[in-house]
């Protein structure tokens, strides 16, 4: 039997400098599809029901008397969804929540949530919760947008808020259309940025569209730095002979090395890999950077495990960024990949390996439609999307398709930033985003 959500709130705490923060947890159904799964008894949690948990922000200046007070009533709710999947929300630092944060708390009162299964949310961090290899990727299929959302409107009616807004980044987004698509009347206005998804879409053509962003993202770093596709071309042979090593003595095999043209999508990365290339491949400085770089791995395990399935919008995935890889990728292992996480991703990294039964089944599983475009065509919300040009991870093309679906949905196509440029704008794209939702600016 499920049990009702239920809250705990803690007071609020004035310990960041500059901001006002208070926690809340509350306690939801694992499963709500029916099927009865949850954890088993005898692991780590042994329920039904798992413990979510979000972090409330305001800006102290908002406080109309003592700390404890708490912010400004008339302060509206924002909720920012996290990218990722598998990721936490991030963490207030002691800055009185300048940068892209400080942009936000401008205008609303923040909750930043830890999508269930990751950070102070009960964690799905290991692969022996479900007790064996099906049980875990049971486990796994209750971590999608779908689920995030029905948790935030679990907390939304808890808090007593009637409705609130939604700002999306890169994974976010996909949560947010979703919730566009579940719960419109919940929403007072929605931010995307670079969270579009391939709405009407199967996985296998969104993922070609980011191999060819990254080959041409592969040539133009090439371009710019000629010398290094020699340099990346003697690692991959090194990687090939199992002889490649981070300072911490892992293997980095082919498939690992590729993946660090996912620095190549973020904002200066094509600076970064080059000044990672130019170090000698014997030094401990490459090896202890190497490691820093490589974009999956068991800090957040959920990334790469359920990494397909967040773009199952229907069907299986079936390992589809190996089905889809083109033969150009094939011939040329200086081409560098993105987010595209294949059997070998958990044959190659020792701390994904325990994942990789789990992750078998799951590429069978047979996902529900995420997505209801009668709903969102009907869906009378205003809102702003940034999408990003030069996007390796989440296509500009089928972004913008997605976006056409919504009718008060203004979009923002920009070449100025990467698929990071929420955050390394230090606000300047949420502001953007916001004048343009609330009518502010036309154009």
């Amino acid at each position: 039997m499920s049990t009702a959500p239920r809250l705990v709130s803690g007071p609020w705490s004035a310990a960041t400098a500059g901001l006002l923060t208070r926690d809340h947890r509350i306690a939801v159904p694992l499963d709500r599809s029916g099927a009865g799964d949850r954890f088993p008894e005898g692991t780590a949690h042994g329920s039904e029901t798992i413990t979510v948990y979000a972090r409330e922000l305001a800006r102290l200046t908002d406080a109309p008397g003592a700390p404890e007070d708490g912010p400004a009533a008339d302060r509206p709710w924002l909720v920012f969804l996290q990218g990722g999947p598998g990721c936490e929300s991030p963490r207030p630092s002691a800055d009185g929540g300048t940068g892209w944060l400080g942009a936000v708390l401008e205008h609303y009162r923040v909750l930043l949530l830890d999508q269930r299964g990751t950070g102070a949310s009960t964690p799905v961090d290991r692969a022996d919760l479900g007790g064996d290899a099906g049980g875990t990727a049971r486990l796994l299929t209750h971590l999608r947008a779908d689920e995030i959302v029905e948790d935030c409107e679990d907390l939304r009616r808890a808090l007593g808020v009637e409705r609130w807004s939604l700002l999306g980044q890169s994974f976010g987004g996909f949560c947010v259309t979703r919730y566009l698509s579940a719960h419109a009347d919940s929403l007072e206005h929605v931010f995307l940025t670079g969270g579009l998804p391939a709405v009407g879409r199967s996985i296998d053509e969104a993922y070609a569209l980011t191999y060819e962003a990254m080959r041409l993202k592969s040539e133009d770093f090439y371009g710019r730095y000629p010398a290094d596709r020699d340099r990346v071309a003697a690692l991959m042979e090194t990687a090939s002979r199992g002889e490649l090593r981070t300072a911490a003595g892992d293997v980095v095999g082919p498939t690992r090395l590729r993946g660090l043209g996912s620095m190549l999508g973020m904002s200066r990365g094509i600076d970064a890999l080059h000044h990672l290339l130019e170090r000698d491949a014997d030094s401990w400085a490459f090896r202890y950077d190497l490691g820093a770089s490589l974009p999956f791995g068991g800090r957040n395990p959920l990334y790469a495990v359920i990494h397909e399935s967040c773009w199952a919008d229907g069907g299986a995935t079936r390992w589809a960024a190996e089905r889809v890889r083109p033969a150009a990728f094939d011939d040329d292992p200086t081409l560098l990949t993105g987010e595209h996480v294949t059997r070998d991703s958990f044959t190659e990294d020792a701390t994904l390996r325990p994942w990789r039964e789990a992750a078998e089944i799951l590429a069978e599983h047979e996902w529900p439609r995420l997505y209801d475009q009668a709903a969102l065509r009907a869906a009378d919300v205003p809102g702003a999307a940034a999408v990003y040009a030069r996007d390796v991870f989440v296509p500009m093309t089928t972004s913008l398709e997605t976006a056409s679906l919504m009718p008060r949905l203004r979009t923002w196509v920009t070449s100025e930033h990467e698929h990071n440029g929420s955050a390394a704008s230090g606000g300047a794209v949420f502001r953007r985003l916001h004048e343009l939702a609330t009518g502010a600016v036309v154009r």
